[in-house]
């Protein structure tokens, strides 16, 4: 199995074709730049001032490094990069920022190809055609267009970087493992892997699949072999043991930790709902990776319905036994083909955090960004087979591997142009997913913003109108688009009862996910810059508003003090006062401070009613305790 390292002329030559790769592989994403920022970059990146790098010293980059993120405390390394990249580009600049992301991508790339290199050697192929190999695949890897929405959509660095390290840290380790088999230690290549690991981690909680990772490699290509009996005999006892916590933890910990027989707060499935759609979601996927088709890719899925049952809708048990299928024959296949029931145990293990008990969303591409290094593996492993059965001289499959990567090429210039702009961007995601509400209001967005703004003349204003009102009609799920649109017939002047009314009774009956609670402040926002929505319609959604989302005390703070101040009505804020005070901490000062705001206001009744109230649950408080 195992073979001796390359030649070192043989090495200086993959050298030359791994540069190749990195290059060719940055490529076809340069027509997305400039580009501009997109959904989850506003608060990760344009409006994060902790990543606002305004001096490159020792303390800033400190400071930069332990300030928590919103995205998770585990992401300090991805962030990091982020401050430097603003502070490079004088401010939030998008093409320095996306310059980057490509930057990481060719290293990926180039990582990749000697990852394949070593994985083909290990099982035996041949020098000169491990080298064409690896270098066919990693680009295939690289210039698939499904990695379109990982490396131009900015805040994905999470994921790349996290991939960076993960990529060579199994070369690290495969690297080690080569050693023991020859009968050297390997330490030092081990220990590099587990700092790699360390690495990755800091990019993205994701990383930690690193071991199972590791096992898929032992199960397959490397199948616990060394020199040295005792030690493979370690690796067999130590995984076993490793693999037997691992299940506990998942057991007894993680599931009872995430499970929810009811929705998910936020969400409008269960853990069991999600874990039967992940089966339609992770077919999706393969459909996507099979037929790389830029229409087949919308970017955004909250179009995407759970499933409620195996058969709701049908597609469900056909996905599940696909799925097992899969799974079966790359199993039974171990043997003959290492490499083929690799790439599938790498894309399912890939997808075991984002596709189990965890409340994520259903789906997002860049879920695929590592998870498509097995399948391209598998796809290669097979088209590899087939052509040698088919006896297909070297020129031919050189010609038919050429073909794939040229299309794979183009497809994904093709889909990186849609990036080059957010109006650009938009009206490619309403074509691929019409009935996705966040494509919908994006175009919407896009088009309101290309036209000034919220201006009277804004000459977009047609067709934001039509964005909104197409998006309030195929989403009748979500409430983004039917409050923007009222935001923009408002500024017409031909907004009426019934939009109002539409509007209203959506937030009455639609499942109140994060996207729907927040829905209303598109209102308020507008109405605090200057728009003159109608006073009363406006008054009567936030009482709505209020009855139905499940808002935090400061949220319905937030909403008295709109009404307080933006709509100049003291005692209809009230109701959200007192709300919120019940709702908050004895000890908080938020009652004194309003009382204070209140009689500045010239409502002394009103401030020493809440002084009342807050002195009276003080006092129930004490009781309480006593």
């Amino acid at each position: 199995m195992y073979r001796n390292p390359a030649a070192p002329p043989a090495i200086r030559q993959f050298l030359i074709f791994s540069l190749l790769v990195a290059l060719l592989a940055g490529l076809p994403y340069l027509p997305g730049l400039p580009g501009e920022f997109v959904f989850d970059d506003m608060p990760n990146i344009v409006n994060n001032e902790s990543i606002q790098l305004k001096e490159l010293t020792a303390e800033s980059l400190a400071k930069v490094v332990v300030t928590p993120q919103i995205s998770g405390q585990m992401r300090s390394l991805p962030t990091l990069t982020f401050a430097l990249d603003y502070w490079r580009g004088g401010g939030a600049d998008p093409a320095t920022f996306k310059t980057t992301n490509i930057l990481i991508h060719m290293l990926t790339a180039f990582a990749l190809a000697w990852l394949f290199r070593s994985l083909l050697l290990v099982t035996g192929t041949r020098e000169k055609r491990a080298h064409w190999l690896a270098t066919a695949l990693a680009l295939a890897w690289a210039v698939h267009p499904l990695m379109v929405s990982s490396v131009l959509y900015t805040v994905q660095r999470l994921q790349t970087m996290g991939t960076l390290f993960l990529v060579l840290a199994l070369l690290a380790y495969l690297q080690a493992r080569r050693a023991q088999i020859g009968g050297r230690s390997g330490r030092t290549c081990l220990l590099g892997a587990a700092l790699l690991w360390v690495a990755a981690m800091g990019c993205k909680e994701d990383s930690s699949l690193l071991p199972a990772y590791t096992l898929a490699l032992e199960l397959t290509v490397l199948r616990f072999s060394a020199a040295d009996q005792p030690l493979a005999n370690h690796l067999r006892r130590g995984y076993m043991v490793a693999s037997l916590i691992g299940a506990g933890l998942y057991l007894f910990v993680v599931i009872p930790h995430y499970w929810a027989w009811n929705a998910y707060d936020g969400r409008d499935f269960s853990t069991p709902e999600r874990l039967l759609t992940q089966a339609r979601v992770l077919c999706l996927y393969l459909w996507q990776i099979l037929v790389p088709l830029p229409s087949h890719m919308p970017f955004y899925y909250d179009w995407l319905q759970p499933s409620r049952g195996l058969f709701q809708p049908w597609t469900t048990l056909p996905a599940i036994l696909l799925l097992l299928a899969l799974l079966g024959v790359a199993w039974r296949l171990r043997a003959r083909q290492p490499l083929f029931t690799l790439g599938v145990l790498l894309f399912f293990s890939a997808h075991f955090i984002t596709s189990n008990v965890v409340g994520l969303e259903l789906a997002f591409e860049h879920r695929n960004h590592f998870a498509m290094i097995g399948a391209v593996l598998a796809i290669g492993s097979l088209l590899a087979h087939t052509s040698k059965r088919l006896h297909l001289h070297p020129k031919q499959q050189a010609g038919a591997y050429l073909v794939v990567l040229l299309t794979l090429s183009t497809a994904t210039a093709f889909r990186a142009h849609s990036w080059s702009s957010n109006l650009i961007f938009s009206k490619a995601s309403t074509a691929a997913a019409p009935h996705s509400a966040r494509a919908w209001i994006e175009l919407c967005s896009s088009e309101f913003e290309a036209g000034g703004g919220a201006i009277k003349g804004n000459s977009h204003i047609g067709e934001a109108i039509l964005a909104c009102g197409n998006g309030t009609r195929l989403a009748p799920y979500a409430l983004n688009n039917a409050a923007l649109l009222i935001v923009l017939k408002t500024l017409k002047g031909n907004v009426n009862r019934q939009d109002w009314e539409l509007f209203q009774h959506q937030l009455e009956t639609v499942s109140m996910s994060w996207d729907n609670q927040r829905a209303p402040t598109i209102l308020t926002y507008h109405a605090h810059t200057g728009v003159m929505l109608n006073k009363q319609q406006l008054l009567k959604t936030l009482t709505i508003w209020a009855r139905y989302a499940p808002l935090k005390p400061f949220q319905t703070a937030q909403i008295g003090y709109f009404v307080l101040n933006d709509l100049d009505e003291p005692d209809q804020a009230m109701p959200y006062f007192i709300k919120a005070i019940n709702s908050t901490n004895p000890t908080d000062s938020f009652p004194q401070e309003l009382s204070g705001e209140l009689r500045n206001k010239g409502r002394t009744d009103l401030a020493d009613e809440i002084i009342q109230l807050d002195f009276a649950r003080k006092q129930a408080a004490r009781a309480t305790n006593f």
